[in-house]
C-alpha cells in the first residue's frame, strides 16, 4: 500500500518516526510493510534460527528479522537479512549499532498474500544491483522459492531442490525443508 504524502528526501524519511505497521523508502516513495500473518512468521523465525544455529558459532553470518537497512538511495525492511560477521556495523563502543547503513551479504522476503511479486522481487533486485550476494523471494502459497544471485539470474526452486545459501554458511536446506517446517505436529 503506498501512502500520499508530499515527496519526501531518504534524510527526511529517516528522520520520521517508526509508523506501525512498519514503512520503507522506495524510489522515493513511502511503502507501508503488510503486518505478517501466521506462516510468514513462523517461516521467517524457523529460517533466523536454522542461519544463526550453524552461523553464529564461528562468527560467520547473523541473520536478523525485519531489520531496516538504508542503501542505495533507499530504506528497506527485508524479512530477514544476513550479514557476514565482518561486515556487521559496530560502535567504538563494541556493541552493534542500531543503523545499518549497507546493504546485507542475503536478503530474504517472505511474499504476504496481499503482496505483489513484482513489488518484492523490486527491492530484492534493488540489493542485488547495490552489492548484496543472494536474494531469495520465498511463495508459501506456490511453495517455491525465487533465488536471484549477483548477476540478477533468477532461479525458481521447489520440492526437494537444494537451496543455494551464502557462501561460508554450512546450511543444507531444500525448499521442502522450509515449507515443512509450516506442518506443526
Amino acid at each position: 500500500m503506498t501512502t500520499a504524502t508530499p515527496p519526501l528526501s531518504l534524510e527526511e524519511f529517516l528522520k520520521l518516526p517508526e509508523t506501525k505497521p512498519r514503512s520503507e523508502f522506495i524510489n522515493g516513495e513511502i511503502i507501508v510493510k503488510p503486518m505478517p500473518q501466521g506462516q510468514h512468521s513462523l517461516l521467517q523465525i524457523e529460517l533466523c534460527q536454522a542461519i544463526n544455529r550453524v552461523a553464529n558459532p564461528n562468527k560467520i553470518a547473523k541473520a536478523f528479522p525485519e531489520l531496516r537497512c538504508t542503501f542505495g538511495g533507499e530504506s528497506i525492511i527485508p524479512d530477514i537479512t544476513v550479514f557476514r560477521w565482518a561486515n556487521i556495523p559496530i560502535e567504538p563502543t563494541g556493541k552493534i549499532a542500531n543503523r545499518f547503513e549497507i546493504h546485507p551479504d542475503w536478503a530474504i522476503e517472505i511474499l504476504s498474500p496481499d503482496q505483489r511479486q513484482t513489488k518484492v522481487l523490486s527491492k530484492l533486485i534493488h540489493c542485488l544491483r547495490n552489492g548484496t550476494e543472494l536474494g531469495w523471494l520465498i511463495d508459501p502459497e506456490e511453495e517455491s522459492i525465487i533465488v536471484i544471485d549477483q548477476t540478477q539470474r533468477l532461479e525458481i526452486l521447489s520440492a526437494t531442490s537444494t537451496l543455494p545459501i551464502l557462501n561460508g554458511v554450512e546450511l543444507e536446506l531444500t525448499v521442502e525443508q522450509v515449507f515443512g517446517w509450516l506442518t506443526l505436529g
